[in-house]
């Protein structure tokens, strides 16, 4: 196989041609914006890449050049071959509508305290991030956690044939991209696909023993339980104001996760460490040490005590996230919520039920973003702008402190640019 030899002498892949590395394998992918065969001449020219692989069959012959029929194939192939030449390596694979890059991160620290692993870098779980994670696999990595997200059916099964786990994880199912799914039972097939790829193969699951839905799905696997009662690994919840506690074995492990919707992402990385037999100390270790990032449960402190959580958000997440601040957000509470996209026909229903939890909850002040929370918001106390530079516009003029405030909203709605104004 021309390509994997090429492959095999740096273990280097580049799909962008700003940011080739010497003696990388460039594949020319077809995006929203750019076309990466507009650049293959010019890459394979520069002679920075060992071998450029194009589809644009238009292209003049070049020894730098390998032409195939679609270059996104190759990748996904050739990451499916590589995944299966590496006969020492164990691969976890982790999908779920909530909490699956959190419990990525969490699982990847725990077993890096003890085996060589790669993971998911950020979000890149897609039908190309697969791959790219897949090819950054070397001979001395042992384990590999692969992160898999989906909006539309069949998207985790494909990505499970390319990654043939050994292992999986589903965190959670809930109501998100119902408008790709058709409806919540949409999403069930869709995230069951993992541990359909599982039970054909005799592979084995990581179960959350307190979902009710996830232990019925995963009756007929093999797997081993994680939960608060009656499991393989009994994990307790400590205290919540506002970082996340957990005792287990006698340990009180400390997180600097806010939420307690964080809870079984935490139980889910000590299940696994102590499944492939992570010292207890080190499982304890690798989690207080992990920090969140990117907008994810993280805490801010300054002139506000910020909970951001604006990664992305849908009806199961969003939910748990007003619940969670109510319960530590004190007096001086604050809501920053953009709208939930990609809901379909349930959009309606599911906006006006957050707005009902709001008021139920007793907040007396939110701000909402967006033309959903816009159009269903019906309290005179709730202010609701068309975007986030409407909302910025009007945290400039009335500025906010000495509050608690919770940031959450869908990715699109980019929240985060209200964070300078009131950090």
């Amino acid at each position: 196989m021309e390509i994997y030899d090429y492959f095999c002498k740096s273990y280097k892949i580049s799909t962008d041609s700003r940011l080739i590395e010497p003696a990388a394998v460039f594949f020319a992918l077809k995006g929203e914006r750019f076309d990466g065969n507009d650049f293959a001449l010019e890459v394979a020219e520069k002679g920075i890449a060992s071998l450029v692989v194009a589809d644009r069959q238009s292209l003049p012959d070049h020894p730098r050049i390998v032409k195939v029929n679609d270059s996104l194939e190759a990748l996904q192939s050739l990451a499916k071959h590589h995944r299966l030449q590496m006969k020492q390596l164990k691969v976890l694979a982790i999908t779920g509508t909530n909490g699956k890059t959190t419990t990525k991160e969490l699982v990847s620290a725990v077993l890096g305290k003890k085996f060589k692993t790669i993971y998911t870098q950020g979000n890149f779980n897609n039908h190309i991030g697969v791959p790219l994670t897949l090819l950054r696999i070397t001979p001395e990595t042992e384990f590999a956690v692969v992160e898999m997200g989906a909006n539309h059916p069949g998207e985790i099964k494909t990505l499970a044939n390319l990654a043939c786990p050994d292992y999986g994880i589903i965190t959670n199912i809930g109501k998100a991209h119902l408008e790709g799914f058709g409806s919540f039972e949409g999403v069930i097939k869709t995230k069951n696909e993992l541990y359909d790829h599982l039970k054909v193969n005799h592979k084995t699951t990581f179960v959350n023993g307190d979902n009710p839905l996830l232990t019925d799905l995963a009756q007929a696997l093999d797997h081993t339980t994680y939960g608060t009662q009656n499991a393989d690994c009994v994990v307790k919840l400590g205290s919540c104001d506002p970082y996340l506690s957990v005792v287990w074995n006698g340990l009180d492990i400390q997180t600097h996760l806010v939420g307690s919707y964080n809870f079984e992402n935490v139980a889910a990385a000590i299940a696994v460490g102590r499944y492939f037999g992570v010292n207890e100390t080190a499982i304890k270790e690798a989690l207080e040490n992990y920090q969140p990032t990117n907008s994810r449960s993280q805490v801010i402190e300054g002139k506000n005590r910020i909970i951001m959580d604006a990664y992305n958000a849908n009806p199961t997440s969003m939910t748990a996230s007003v619940k969670n601040f109510r319960n530590i957000s004190g007096d001086n509470a604050l809501l920053i919520l953009g709208d939930m996209r990609e809901l379909g026909d349930a959009s309606e229903p599911e906006h006006k039920a957050i707005l009902r939890l709001l008021k139920d909850s007793g907040f007396k002040q939110a701000f909402l973003v967006g033309p959903c929370f816009s159009q269903y918001n019906d309290n005179p106390d709730y202010l609701t702008f068309a975007n986030v530079d409407d909302l910025a516009a009007y945290l400039e003029k009335h500025p906010v402190e000495h509050h608690t405030i919770l940031v959450k909203g869908s990715r699109g709605i980019q929240l985060e640019k209200t964070l300078p104004l009131i950090q």
